[in-house]
């Protein structure tokens, strides 16, 4: 016989973000720590810089003959 395996929910999980707690959600975890969300995210910020240190984009035009003018 199998036995049903029943998760924890927990309603007030403490969400992490640069060692401060952000917010409260409900999770299966109780602490969630993350490094990324809307206050530090290039796409919500207004800091939408592209950083292009490995030359991917050069790489990309040379690869398909583009040029950058």
């Amino acid at each position: 016989m199998i036995k049903k395996k029943h998760i924890k929910w927990i309603s007030n999980s403490i969400v992490i973000f640069n060692g401060k707690i952000l917010c409260l959600i409900g999770s299966t975890k109780s602490k969630l720590k993350i490094d990324i969300c809307l206050l530090n995210h290039p796409f919500y910020s207004k800091n939408q810089s592209i950083s292009d240190s490995e030359g991917r984009i050069e790489k990309f035009m040379k690869k398909y003959k583009l040029t950058n003018n």
